[in-house]
C-alpha cells in the first residue's frame, strides 16, 4: 500500500538547530524524512545530522558535492558515517567523480542512495545556453542522468517536468528526487521549473521535497497532511 510519508522530504532551510527541531515536532510523525541543506548544515555543522538520526528521523544530506574525485569520496564517506540515508553530488562533476563518491560511501553503507543533480529547478533553456550548454533542459538531464546511471548512482535529483521522460527509460527501482514543488496557488519564489505534489508523483517523482510551504505554514502538521492526500490523490488516479 502507497504511504505517502515515505516518498515526502521536509527542507530544513532554516538557519539554527532550535528553528529545525521546532519544525520537526510541529510536524510530528506526518513526516519521516527532512532535508538538511547547505544553510542549515553551515550554520550548526555535522551535529543537527546526527540529532536527527538519533531521533528516528531521515536524513536527505542535500550538499551537492561537486570536486575532485578524491576530495568528493573523503566527503561522501563523512556524511555516510554520519548516518545521512541519502547524499547529492553534482553529475557535472564527470564520471570519475561520481564513482568515487558512490564507491566511499557504499563502503560505509551500501544502503545509502548517492543521487546525482542533474540541472537545477532555478534554471531554464536559456540558462543552459549562456553556459554553452546546447540543446534544452530535459536533454541535459538525460545526458547527466545516463552519466550517473552508468557510474553507480541508484538516482538522481530532477525536475518533474523531466520525470516522466526519465522514469520511462530507467524503470520503477531509479530514485527520482524532485524539488522545486509548490502545493496549488503557492508562489513561485527563486524557482523556475514549478509542479505540485500530485504532479510530481504523477510523472513519477520517487520523492518531492517541500520546504518554504511547510515550514513557513502557521500549521506545519496541516500543510503537510494536505501534501500527502495531494500526493495519495496522484496514485489513485
Amino acid at each position: 500500500m502507497y504511504d505517502p510519508r515515505q516518498h515526502l522530504i521536509v527542507a530544513l532551510d532554516v538557519s539554527s538547530a532550535a528553528a529545525a527541531q521546532k519544525i520537526v515536532a510541529a510536524v510530528g510523525d506526518s513526516a519521516l524524512t527532512y532535508k538538511v541543506g547547505m544553510q542549515l548544515f553551515t550554520a550548526e555543522g555535522p551535529g543537527i545530522v546526527r540529532d536527527l538520526v538519533a531521533s528516528g528521523r531521515r536524513v536527505f544530506l542535500d550538499l551537492k558535492y561537486h570536486d575532485i574525485p578524491t576530495t568528493v569520496a573523503a566527503a561522501s564517506r563523512e556524511a555516510t558515517q554520519l548516518g545521512a540515508a541519502m547524499i547529492t553530488v553534482h553529475a557535472s562533476g564527470g564520471g570519475k567523480m561520481l564513482r568515487a563518491a558512490v564507491d566511499a560511501a557504499h563502503s560505509v553503507n551500501p544502503g545509502l542512495v548517492v543521487l546525482a543533480v542533474t540541472v537545477l529547478t532555478s534554471m531554464e533553456d536559456g540558462d543552459l545556453e549562456r553556459l554553452g550548454i546546447r540543446g534544452r533542459v530535459v536533454d541535459h538531464v538525460l545526458r547527466l542522468t545516463a552519466l550517473a546511471t552508468a557510474n553507480g548512482c541508484q538516482g538522481v535529483v530532477a525536475s518533474a517536468l523531466e520525470a516522466s521522460e526519465l522514469r520511462s527509460g530507467l524503470g520503477d527501482d531509479f530514485v527520482i528526487v524532485t524539488p522545486g514543488v509548490r502545493p496549488p496557488g503557492r508562489d513561485h519564489g527563486d524557482q523556475s521549473r514549478v509542479v505540485t505534489p500530485s504532479e510530481a508523483i504523477a510523472a513519477g517523482a520517487t520523492h518531492i521535497v517541500v520546504g518554504r510551504p511547510i515550514t513557513a505554514a502557521a500549521n506545519p502538521a496541516e500543510e503537510v497532511r494536505a501534501i500527502l492526500e495531494q500526493m495519495s490523490q496522484a496514485t489513485s488516479a
